[in-house]
């Protein structure tokens, strides 16, 4: 096990951490007894204690049992944004000794029937606004399995008025439901039906987050409840989380991220989160001033956005004392911007779907930027060459593998993708990440890129999050995000797909990005191709979504050729000149 890193430990942390043998359940429990009336959740003015919390979820716990026929082991989706609800709805399913199965709430019919299918789930838990969306999964016809439903309504947890910004899907009425199978949330808690016993032990199955998705239909990524007790409670200890601590919640809780560091660590801590359903900069500010938040989580996207709010110098930030965050690396200038408006340092983490959040974090006190941090807790993460499999020295770029107490069990019922996702060494099983990177001399890993994320220009390696993070440091840029091209003499070029910041927008010229590009990075690192565009998309958990736009690309430039060769014979001089959209001709020369 490589120990480069330890000598760069956190003070007064061990190297080693012994799990709780109990379920994740009992956190809920020892808060509940512990804090009764203290807040746990604060939404939009309105608290929700421990001791409610724990009441709520154990009635949700019963219906489950008593009139949804929910046994010990089976899957239970929960569709839905940020909310108390989603909270609650989380551990009564455990409390039922059922699996959760979060599910993004951006995703739609033919995708949520993936879910319902793969997972064998019978019972849902929705909110009214999306319900048209599990609506046509209820029955039990072609497509469809699903026979019973809770529906929330997020508006019965607004109790008191708020000065903060309402989201309408928030603050909407409830509905009337009459279709059988289908009971309203409140109907749920006012029926008050009593859990059995509490039998879920450490290592039977506890939540199931599908993966994105990128490599073809989502997979189920099973995950035990010691394997989340091993990340929450890890998280807990590196960063030294009192009971007293106020956590902003914002990312969302279907993703790993979110959910541990936003929620099951609060649990387990006894701290307070302010929730929020969905990113809004300005209101982010103002719950930090007005609740006099300790600690944010955060991704990159989320925080250029944030430290881009010409008002921010107005709040009151002086209360956070953390920020901290993954997902993609922090771009430098950003992580600079941070600094000088809280003196805090960013706190970078890495973590995937499979990991149930975090293997390596950086020591909060001596982070590296852009860096994935050290490995944590019980943690043996190596480099090894992706064909050979073998580990390469330290300083050299491979594939990221990793063994740990957080790693799955598996991808349900896919014993081919979970083989392939595995790889022994030394007689220990690590998972393959996938992606790319490299350990410094002080032990802390550093990610180049995802494996196949790569530009070969003219014989040279480019990697896209490199140059996306140098072109960060342009004042007029707001995000980027880089991708490879095709191009007939260099094979592939780089191209940046560029979203101004509000200020520049309509005066910052292609070529413009081009010429200060040139200036920052090595020739075949830099754009030869630039295009402006309005938005970049992401995933539910914010990620760029650069393989999406890299495939449209694509697209686009082989109708475009092909378009030009038909009509006039010289589609490959047209091509590279115009191919691309108005404007980047000149960009392309």
């Amino acid at each position: 096990m490589n120990q480069l890193h330890h000598p760069h430990w956190p003070p007064q942390v061990p190297l080693h951490l012994t799990l709780p043998e109990t379920n994740l359940f009992y956190n809920a429990e020892v808060s509940a007894a512990r804090f009764p009336d203290k807040p746990f959740i604060l939404f939009y003015d309105t608290p929700i204690t421990f001791a409610e919390f724990k009441d709520e979820a154990e009635r949700v716990a019963g219906f489950l049992q008593h009139e949804c026929h929910v046994k010990a082991g089976d899957r239970v989706l929960l569709y839905m944004q940020n909310s108390p609800q989603w909270i609650v709805a989380y551990y009564g399913i455990l409390r039922a000794n059922a699996v959760v199965v979060p599910v993004n709430p951006m995703n739609l019919g033919v995708e949520l029937a993936h879910y319902v299918e793969d997972s064998g789930a019978t019972t849902i838990i929705a909110p009214q606004c999306l319900f048209p969306n599990v609506e046509p999964l209820i029955g039990s016809g072609p497509g469809q399995g699903i026979e019973h439903a809770i529906v929330a309504t997020y508006s019965d947890y607004l109790k008191r008025p708020s000065p903060l910004a309402v989201p309408e899907f928030v603050a909407a009425p409830r509905k009337t439901f009459t279709i059988p199978g289908v009971t309203p949330w409140q109907d749920v808690l006012d029926r008050r039906f009593t859990p059995g016993p509490l039998t879920s032990r450490a290592d039977d199955l506890c939540v199931m987050p599908y993966t994105s998705g990128t490599t073809g239909k989502p997979k189920g990524c099973m995950h035990t409840h010691r394997s989340v007790m091993s990340t929450l409670l890890g998280g807990c200890v590196w960063f030294a989380a009192p009971s007293d601590g106020v956590y902003l919640s914002v990312l969302p809780l279907f993703h790993v991220t979110g959910m541990q560091g936003g929620m099951n660590a609060a649990i387990y801590s006894g701290a307070t989160i302010v929730l929020m359903p969905r990113w809004d900069r300005e209101t982010a500010a103002q719950c930090m001033q007005r609740y006099r938040v300790t600690a944010w989580q955060s991704i990159s996207t989320m925080m250029v956005d944030f430290l881009s709010n010409p008002k921010l110098g107005d709040y009151d930030l002086s209360s956070l004392s953390g920020a901290r965050g993954g997902g993609a690396a922090m771009p430098d200038a950003i992580a600079k911007k941070l600094k000088a408006l809280t003196g805090l340092d960013y706190v970078e983490g890495y973590g995937m779907t499979e990991t149930i959040a975090g293997t390596h974090i950086n020591p909060p006190h001596r982070p590296k930027a852009q860096c994935l941090g050290i490995p944590v807790f019980d943690v043996d993460s190596r480099v090894i060459d992706p064909a050979s499999l073998q580990e390469l020295p330290q300083g050299e770029t491979g594939e990221i593998v990793v063994n740990a107490p957080q790693v799955m069990q598996g991808y349900w019922r896919n014993p081919k993708a979970t083989e392939e996702a595995f790889v022994e060494l030394d007689g220990k099983r690590f998972l393959r990440t996938g992606d790319l990177g490299h350990i410094d001399e002080d032990g802390y890993f550093f990610m180049t890129d995802r494996l196949k994320r790569m530009i070969n220009a003219s014989g040279y390696k480019v990697w896209p999050a490199e140059v996306e993070a140098l072109m960060y440091r342009h004042p007029a840029i707001h995000e980027v995000c880089v991708i490879g091209v095709k191009d007939e003499k260099r094979g592939e070029t780089v191209k940046a797909l560029v979203v101004a910041d509000e200020a520049h927008a309509g005066t910052l010229t292609e070529q413009d990005v081009i010429d200060w590009s040139h200036e920052q990075m090595a020739p075949y690192k830099a754009p030869r191709i630039v295009e402006f565009v309005t938005s970049l998309p992401k995933s539910g958990s914010g990620k760029i979504l650069w393989r999406k736009l890299q495939e449209e690309d694509a697209a686009r430039a082989a109708a475009a050729r092909s378009g030009n060769s038909n009509g006039n014979g010289n589609g490959n001089g047209n091509g590279n000149g115009n191919g691309n959209g108005n404007g980047n001709g000149g960009a392309s020369q």
